[in-house]
């Protein structure tokens, strides 16, 4: 991101321990890596694109995520190359795999992202779109919501996805880092989210991950950022 342009900073934050889908693991730091241009401003109407970097202790993480963050450095290198008329902050958020039960035991990053907002930050963050699992090849890409809030950030994307010519499905999903943004009555929604065999295991490697898909999930983000 920095040799891209953008202006790197690092948030570190506490994470409990906990359970991480079966394998027990310590309390520890993680940290939020968030890129913005040149004279950025949050309290001004802007975007979030974001991707979990993390993966449970069992699994490589190919898929859960090495897909959703490599969507989301290549539109922040499109976004440098052909900057969108909406600022887009782009965010790596750390920890958003459980540690236990319930929503407080999940998604540390992004939760602890928007409760750093402030009034005018919040009021300003008019959409996020979580990029999270969207390589397994499929017939269409999943666009969810957690069904707690509007679904206008989703029909937008729905909307831009058949403007490129891309085939979606709507759906609920609360397993990602939008739920964080939605649960605070944010707009947001989550790319991704096809089953796998490999999901949360050792074979979660790069063989699960089907260019064309991850092409699809970026062309629809990007037309998605062109509606602005």
């Amino acid at each position: 991101m920095t040799a891209l342009g953008y202006q790197v900073s690092t948030t570190p934050f506490q994470v409990p321990a906990g359970n991480s889908w079966g394998v027990d693991v310590e309390a520890g730091t993680s940290t939020n890596v968030i890129a913005d241009v040149p004279g950025f401003d949050p309290t001004q109407p802007h975007v979030v694109v974001g991707a979990h970097l993390d993966t449970v202790p069992q699994a490589p993480g190919a898929e859960d995520n090495a897909s959703g963050v490599g969507v989301m450095i290549e539109l922040a290198r499109l976004a440098a190359a052909q900057p969108p008329s909406v600022p887009v902050r782009f965010i790596a958020f750390g920890a958003e795999e459980p540690r236990g039960d319930g929503d407080s035991m999940h998604h540390f990053g992004s939760q602890f992202y928007v409760r750093g907002l402030t009034a005018a930050q919040a009021a300003a963050t008019t959409g996020m779109v979580s990029l999270d699992r969207v390589g397994v090849a499929a017939a269409d890409v999943p666009v969810c919501t957690g069904g707690r809030g509007t679904t206008a950030l989703r029909d937008t994307l729905v909307a831009a996805a058949a403007t490129a010519e891309v085939p979606v499905q709507t759906c609920e999903n609360r397993s990602s880092d939008h739920w964080s943004f939605e649960k605070a009555d944010l707009p947001s929604a989550r790319l991704g989210s096809v089953p796998y065999d490999g999901y949360h295991s050792p074979g979660d490697v790069p063989a699960v991950v089907d260019p064309a898909q991850l092409d699809r999930v970026g062309t629809v983000v990007w037309a998605w950022l062109g509606t602005f």
